[in-house]
């Protein structure tokens, strides 16, 4: 199914939805039982072939036992593929005695709705709030039900716009929204799950499910979609008549606009302090709220509103676009973030300082390594970029290589953007065929929303075929953000087509089998014999070939297998020291591109036979 298919089936089904709901409820139930009732089908069909073989051994012997290994080998990954469990939610439990006034919230809430009980109530590191609710008992039913509030939403709300959310979340949980969406997602993945593995596997057997998985998955994906939309509009409706329309229409502006806040501004800025201190010396989630309350300033607030109010609803997240669930509420925008010290963090009482310092240290304990990294990727970035810059200066002429990595420098840890793009510029102009130059200042117009930039990323994918799978990406998502519907899905479908190609070919790369065609190298005298001086460092490496597998994807990047061998004829296979030279190979040898290093002994001693018959492909 096609994304315009898929939107165009979302779309009569969201009609249909609207105009009955409880037999759109009933048609969902019914499709999720056909998937269930073919896989059914096809498990008791392999069941009964085992029955089958197991009756026939006495006749059929030691057939019959390899077609049962077989046969239950992939009964059992089927059965492991379709087996889905949820992982429980994670975060800081609270307790009523900590939290009094965040607990007689939730009861007056529970009360309102006649909604379940929650078991636990926990406090998250994002800026979000959900309900979770699992199975305790597996298929005997029975469910525990969890409350998840972001920390980051507790302190860009006030008291009665994190009140709104909560009513929104309630009526999932009074409506049994979190079990139905639970379940939908569980099928879901089940489905995706086995065509992974039956893609991955390319068994025999896959004919028994993949032709009516192909199609029940994405149609089961499409049928589904519009229930958990109108879920959400429920919700907002429910938010607004325990709270105010006014209310709900606050803590929806406000969690839109400092959701951008945070990805664009907040948490860059901390990341970027690591171009110069070595360890983190910085509380994040303490600060938060202080940064939200003095740092978002009116103009950028209402360039982020903006974006939020021109965003259209899309099949990218069943949760309706912010302007659509506004004008359901019969509200405009308003934004009203809390004052320094009246924000909803509140009504965690005295668990507050606990859960910032906990989420603060573990913050810093995960981030430490590649804080490290960066620091020091920075630090050598800027010696280097101090180099080029003292060449520049004294009248040398870079090479291209070379002003292309002085202009992405310059962007990247001098932080000096403009810069950049000039040199970008400037090397393009210099060097209209570098394909990275032109693919780096194309993204860059794009990113400012400069139409100019399509251009140059036709021009860098037609001159590099390596940057096909990026440039379709970035024109897909340019043309998206620019509301042209039909330019992102014409991109999305050759990404799609590409990326497929790109697996086509990932696969017939990843090893080899004895039906594959093989042929000489054909590499120079020169480099087999920078090869061989190489190889003379290897310990334990006794005879090796150097062939060239022939691909039907992208054949003008060739693939070359390396074969082996390690033990002499009298020894027997030393697996340990087989590997150890494998891994030496790979980690020490420069070979002339991609290359498979195989050994060539034990079951795969018919290769070496191969390759040792071809003229010219010994190398040791």
């Amino acid at each position: 199914m096609t994304d315009p298919q898929f939107e165009d089936l979302v779309r009569r089904l969201e009609h249909q939805a609207r105009q009955d709901p409880r037999k759109y409820r009933l048609k969902v139930l019914l499709l999720a039982a056909l998937g269930d009732a073919y896989v059914a089908a096809m498990l008791l069909l392999l069941v009964g072939l085992l029955i089958g073989l197991a009756v026939s051994i006495v006749v059929l012997k030691a057939i019959a036992i390899k077609l049962i290994l077989v046969v239950g080998f992939f009964l059992w990954m089927v059965l492991k593929a379709l087996w889905v469990k949820l992982e429980p939610p994670a975060g800081h439990r609270v307790s009523a005695a900590e939290a009094p006034e965040l607990f007689a919230m939730i009861e007056d809430l529970r009360r309102q709705l006649g909604a379940p009980r929650f078991h636990q109530v926990l406090i998250g590191e994002d800026l979000n709030a959900g309900v979770v609710q699992l199975p305790r008992f597996g298929v005997a039913g029975g469910y525990r039900n969890t409350l998840l509030v972001g920390l980051p939403l507790l302190k860009a709300l006030t008291p009665d716009q994190f009140k709104a959310v909560l009513a929104h979340e309630f009526c999932h949980l009074a409506r049994g929204h979190g079990r139905m969406s639970n379940w939908i997602y569980r099928q879901r993945l089940r489905w995706s799950r086995l065509l992974d593995f039956l893609d991955a596997k390319e068994s025999r057997g896959s004919f028994l499910f993949k032709p009516f998985l192909t199609w029940f998955a994405p149609y089961f994906g499409a049928y589904s979609f519009p229930l958990a939309r109108a879920n959400e509009y429920d919700a907002d409706a429910t938010s607004a008549r325990l709270t105010a329309p006014r209310t709900a229409a606050e803590a929806l502006t406000a969690v839109n606009v400092v959701a951008s806040y945070l990805a664009e501004r907040y948490w860059p800025h901390v990341h970027k302090q690591a171009d110069d201190c070595p360890e983190p010396g910085f509380a994040p989630f303490q600060e938060v709220g202080g940064a939200v309350s003095a740092e978002l300033d009116a103009a950028r607030a209402d360039i982020w509103l903006d974006q939020a109010m021109s965003r259209s609803t899309d099949l990218a997240d069943t949760h309706p676009a912010l302007a659509d669930r506004l004008r359901a509420l019969g509200e405009p925008p308003r934004l009203a973030l809390p004052a320094e010290g009246a924000a909803a963090d509140m009504l965690l009482g005295a668990a507050l300082p606990a859960i910032t310092e906990d989420f603060d240290r573990r913050w810093r304990n995960n981030i430490l390594p590649s804080w490290q990294e960066r620091h020091r990727e920075v630090q050598q970035g800027r010696r280097r970029l101090g180099e080029l810059e003292a060449r520049v200066a004294a009248g040398e002429a870079l090479s291209i290589e070379e002003a292309y990595e002085r202009a992405r420098l310059t962007e990247g840890v001098a932080d000096r953007p403009e810069e950049a793009l000039a040199q970008f510029r400037a090397l393009h102009y210099r060097a209209p065929d570098y394909a990275p130059a032109c693919f780096a200042l194309g993204a860059r117009l794009l990113s400012a929303a400069d139409a100019e930039g399509c251009a140059l990323i036709e021009e860098a994918m037609r001159l590099d075929e390596h940057a096909t799978a990026d440039g379709c990406r970035a024109l897909r998502d340019y043309h998206w953000r620019r509301g042209n519907k039909e330019d992102a899905h014409r991109w999305h479908a050759r990404l799609s087509e590409r990326l497929a190609l790109h697996d086509a070919a990932a696969a017939e790369r990843r090893h080899i089998v004895l039906t594959d065609r093989f042929e000489p190298h054909g590499l120079p005298d020169e480099a087999i014999a920078e090869l061989r001086r190489a190889l003379k460092s290897v310990p334990g490496l006794r005879r090796a070939y150097l062939v060239k597998k022939r691909v039907m994807h992208f054949p003008q990047w060739p693939l070359y297998v390396f074969g082996f061998t390690a033990n002499r004829w009298y020894w027997f296979s030393d697996r340990r020291r087989t590997q150890a030279i494998a891994n030496h190979l790979q980690q020490s040898i420069a070979f002339p591109g991609e290359t498979l290093i195989v050994n060539v002994e034990g079951t795969n001693r018919r290769f070496g036979r191969k390759f040792r018959w071809m003229r010219g492909t010994r190398v040791v």
